[in-house]
């Protein structure tokens, strides 16, 4: 078989093992739907300065005679606020885009340094046994034996607000999770045939965790990281909304919410409610993504 072909072959593996995936996948409405909605979702964070009406956070775009209007309501200078403008006169609507930017940039950038550090030290764990393994499995324990909320708040506490001492505090709380788990799936991988084989053949132990043992940990990986991820987000809205998470300057839906708490009582539901709802439907979408992963990849919920 020549070069060419071969290529063309490994490139068929690949695209059918995705469309098989995708198939499986999309065997769930509930999933398509999930991820209908958290693509939408990504969308509008990652655009949020070109789709929005206005800069919410721009003092020569907002106008405080606007403040809290109701939903529907037309501005002094003719702007049209769908859902209605906040105690600071700034658009609600272009307000949760922006909460929403920030809600998953800091829960994206904290899942992606928790999950590279957990998956090493989980598989260093396992590979190596013996007391390096002890130690970092106590330390594991150690930390989730504690909510995670009240880890992460002392660590604010200790940190202090702004965005990258959030997405610090979170990466400190996450990273456990993906090293007990990836600890487990390598426990049972490093005794078996082909490790055995490679170990013989003395190929870098690197090179053995990241090409055999690696991928056979990416399952169970996909899972985690799926709730994990809604997870962070609602940390990070905890935190915001306690004032111990995002900084005012640029504020998530946590923090928005946050802002209009005080004003449920008065009448002036849509400063709270609505980037509530927005929160929720976030978090439920992702949710509904990582419950049929987890169907997918667990053989005992398989129908």
């Amino acid at each position: 078989m020549t070069s060419s072909a071969l290529s063309r072959f490994h490139q068929w593996r690949k695209t059918t093992r995705f469309y098989n995936f995708f198939r499986e996948f999309s065997t769930s409405n509930t999933a398509l739907l999930g991820l209908g909605v958290t693509i939408i979702l990504l969308f509008i964070a990652i655009f949020a300065p070109l789709i929005s009406p206005q800069n919410p956070y721009d003092l020569m775009q907002v106008d405080f005679m606007d403040s809290e209007l109701p939903p529907g309501s037309v501005g002094g200078m003719g702007q049209y606020y769908l859902l209605g403008t906040d105690a600071n006169g700034r658009d609600m609507l272009s307000a949760m885009f922006y909460g929403l930017r920030s809600s998953f940039m800091v829960a994206w950038s904290s899942l992606a340094m928790a999950l590279v550090i957990g998956v090493m030290l989980g598989l260093i764990s396992a590979y190596t046994g013996g007391k390096v393994d002890a130690v970092i499995m106590r330390i594991v324990d150690v930390q989730m034996s504690f909510p995670t909320i009240l880890i992460a708040l002392l660590l604010l506490a200790v940190f202090g607000r702004g965005l990258d001492k959030t997405i610090l505090a979170l990466t400190l709380v996450q990273w456990a999770y993906f090293a007990r788990n990836v600890r487990g799936t390598a426990l049972s991988e490093r005794n078996r045939e082909y490790v055995l084989a490679a170990r013989l053949a003395h190929i870098p132990t690197f090179r053995i965790l990241w090409r055999h043992i690696l991928p056979n940990c990416l399952p169970p990986l996909l899972v985690i990281a799926s709730v994990q991820l809604a997870s962070a987000i609602s940390i990070e809205a905890s935190l915001s909304f306690l004032g111990l998470g995002m900084p005012v300057t640029q504020p998530s839906l946590g923090l928005l919410i946050s802002n209009g708490f005080g004003y449920l009582m008065g009448g002036k539901y849509w400063i709270s409610v609505f980037p509530g709802v927005l929160l929720l439907i976030t978090v439920f979408a992702i949710n509904l993504i990582a419950d049929q992963l987890r169907d997918m990849f667990n053989p005992r919920l398989k129908k």
